[in-house]
């Protein structure tokens, strides 16, 4: 089954999963754990371990980098 993977924010992919495939290995097809990320079907959150039964998801990213605060001291 081919899916469309909507990454918010950033870019969309096009990935190939067996039948059986999950949605932990979508996310292993883009290089992304679930530990970062939040697949979303309809707009709800799906559980990594289950199947993919869709053509289009959308994948959150919960951690994304950032700056440090302007006002913090640093330690020398």
């Amino acid at each position: 089954m081919n899916v469309t993977v909507e990454v918010v924010g950033e870019e969309t992919h096009e990935v190939s999963v067996p039948p059986d495939g999950t949605y932990a290995d979508l996310l292993s097809a883009l290089d992304l754990s679930p530990h970062e990320v939040s697949v979303l079907v309809d707009g709800r959150p799906v559980p990594e371990d289950q199947p993919v039964e869709t053509d289009h998801v959308k994948v959150l990213r919960l951690i994304k980098g950032g700056a440090p605060c302007p006002h913090e001291d640093t330690v020398e």
